[in-house]
């Protein structure tokens, strides 16, 4: 599976952004989707994730701010961030689970929130 991420930038505490992320090839496989984000010096954490059947699981940090939604249609997962915080700049990555370890991932697009 191919991933090809998009979206990210600068953007002002409070603002919003949404992530986009494209698979391609061998897509039957794919089970979860999802996005990641890390920091330089800490380890990846996953941020949400959206199972096959529409389930959705986020970070503690990120309820209530962050959705994340798949278009299987279009093969695409969104990651819409809302009331963004200086604490949410990372490199975020999108990643899916075929089918059942996160096996492939995206290049990482940079996400920073700063005024």
């Amino acid at each position: 599976v191919q991933l090809q991420a998009s979206g990210g930038g600068l953007v002002q505490p409070g603002g919003s952004l949404r992530l986009s992320c494209a698979a391609s090839g061998s897509i039957f496989s794919i089970n979860d989707m999802g996005w990641y984000r890390q920091v330089p010096g800490k380890q990846r954490e996953l941020v949400a994730r959206v199972a096959s059947n529409g389930n959705t699981n986020y970070a503690d940090s990120v309820k209530g701010r962050f959705f994340i939604s798949r278009d299987n249609a279009k093969n695409t997962v969104y990651l819409q961030m809302n009331s963004l915080k200086p604490e949410d700049t990372a490199v975020y990555y999108c990643a899916t689970k075929e089918p059942t370890a996160w096996g492939s991932w995206g290049q990482g697009t940079q996400v920073t929130v700063s005024s």
